[in-house]
């Protein structure tokens, strides 16, 4: 899936590829057709919720990433409790700035349906040239200080390039500050538009890109936003932030190097499958 890049940056030698997409309880037929499960929501706290040792899950992710530079983050909706590491550094979001301006252009109030289509494109077939468009239509700059403010982020940064919403930069700790947003303070339709068009994406990415990996792993109960971007000669930027098991989010942002791109994914899913397997007990 590539991103609109400008001259400058293509002088520089800079060649980007930027993804997003999102996994329910059910992973994509063989066919790509997406199977959709119900859709999930954030209401009440379960009665009386186990407290997992969230901190202890985090160090054996870590430990799992084999060297990865990590920025992971775990936030239990039920208790409240959080967990991370490295999870206050920015990192080049690539296409979680998706996730970003779906929440700026819900809150502008009765928006056009093309523009709802353009959006619920951006999310769940992760298409980029839909993204293009909201972010021209709904000044993306501005959308950077404006949720920023909104949901209370702290290392949250607009691009220094206009045309590179690529390269919003956000720590782990953000997008889970994000995600919680969307889940208990956005109106309930604004709230279930986000979670349904995650929840209907499939594991191949509008540009051919491979999902399949992190919290959209086969088997993974969980829907999610997945991120990628090449940064030549090396630098492989790749991110999976989501919801698993209706009750964890779970942010593991990524920069690696020297490796080609199984192994990163190899590396980030063993990173979430350590989180899937800690929180389930």
């Amino acid at each position: 899936m590539a991103e609109r890049w400008s001259s400058s940056a293509l002088a520089l030698g800079m060649v980007a590829l930027v993804g997003c997409g999102a996994h329910t309880s059910l992973v994509a037929s063989p066919t790509g057709q997406a199977l959709v499960a119900p859709r999930v929501t954030a209401d009440a706290p379960a009665a009386d919720p186990v407290a997992v040792d969230l901190a202890a899950v985090v160090a054996r992710a870590v430990e799992a990433g084999g060297g990865a530079d990590l920025g992971l983050a775990v936030v239990d909706l039920d208790t409240g409790a959080t967990a991370g590491h490295d999870a206050d550094a920015p990192f080049r979001t690539a296409s979680l700035s998706k996730l970003l301006v779906a929440v700026d252009v819900l809150t502008t109030g009765d928006v056009p349906l093309e523009d709802l289509d353009l959006l619920e494109r951006a999310l769940s077939l992760s298409d980029d040239e839909a993204m293009n468009t909201l972010w021209d239509l709904y000044d993306g700059m501005g959308a950077v200080e404006r949720v920023t403010s909104l949901a209370g982020l702290t290392e949250t940064r607009a691009p220094d390039d206009a045309a590179q919403w690529g390269d919003v930069e956000m720590s782990a700790d953000d997008v889970a500050r994000l995600y919680r947003y969307v889940l208990t303070s956005m109106p309930g339709e604004d709230r279930d538009f986000v979670v349904d068009a995650l929840s209907e994406a499939r594991s191949t990415a509008a540009d051919g890109f491979d999902q399949a990996y992190g919290l959209m792993a086969p088997g993974t109960d969980a829907y999610a936003k997945q991120g990628w971007m090449w940064y030549l000669p090396g630098d492989f930027h790749l991110h999976t932030a989501g919801v698993v098991a209706d009750r964890y989010v779970v942010v593991a942002l990524s920069v690696q190097s020297g490796v080609d791109e199984q192994e990163a994914k190899d590396r980030l899913t063993a990173v979430t499958g350590a989180v899937v397997d800690g929180v389930a007990g």
